[in-house]
């Protein structure tokens, strides 16, 4: 199925979420694994840096084989433009992130550049750790940017489940995160489809 914004891959399915200590405290996945999973699979690795210095880590990422590499605005609001096209020259697709306490519009350059990020990842809960309550209020930002950019992906991460799937993609969210709900749940497969479906719906009325 095609749309104006349908997304190439689901997160929730293929890809782990990198997250580095410096933005958040918490070190979970890095460039050794990302080497690691390389060498077994061929699915799209998409990196979700959560550090203060994301340029530092565009090389290494690169040379692992991430397949996406997404920086957060707060800590690359004086050099994105050096950054995007740092990562576009390693092979990979840039993407931006904003946490709940940033406007939307800080990333409305990023999206307009010349050399603009080919995604835009909205938290739904302050970063750095799983298991958080979604938050439904960030949808505004959602719809301001599906309204805006009819073709974006839109990633959402941070509470995403069963019971918030259908909220996130109605506001026009076509890359879903997921941690918690799939891996705690008793059938993993049944809460992939769900999602995955609820995407699918809301893209299809688009």
């Amino acid at each position: 199925m095609e749309t104006s914004y349908t997304c190439k891959y689901f997160i929730l399915t293929l890809l782990p979420v990198c997250k580095f200590r410096h933005f958040v405290p918490n070190l979970t996945i890095g460039a050794p694994v990302i080497q690691s999973l390389r060498k077994h699979t061929k699915a799209y690795l998409d990196c979700h840096l959560m550090v203060t210095n994301p340029s530092d880590y565009v090389e290494p990422m690169g040379k692992a084989g991430a397949s996406g590499f997404t920086f957060h605005i707060e800590v690359a609001r004086d050099n994105w433009q050096e950054l995007i096209q740092s990562i576009k020259s390693k092979g990979m697709r840039p993407g931006v992130s904003l946490r709940p306490g940033t406007p939307v519009e800080e990333v409305f350059p990023l999206v307009e550049a010349e050399n603009p990020v080919e995604l835009v990842l909205v938290m739904t809960v302050e970063p750095g750790f799983g298991g958080q309550k979604f938050m439904p209020e960030m949808m505004d930002k959602v719809r301001t940017l599906r309204k805006k950019y009819p073709s974006l992906d839109i990633e959402v991460d941070g509470g995403l489940g069963p019971s918030t799937i259908d909220v996130a993609a109605s506001a026009g969210a076509n890359c879903i995160v997921a941690g918690s709900s799939i891996f705690g749940a008793a059938d993993p497969g049944e809460v992939i489809s769900v999602l995955r479906k609820s995407v699918e719906g809301s893209q299809s009325k688009n």
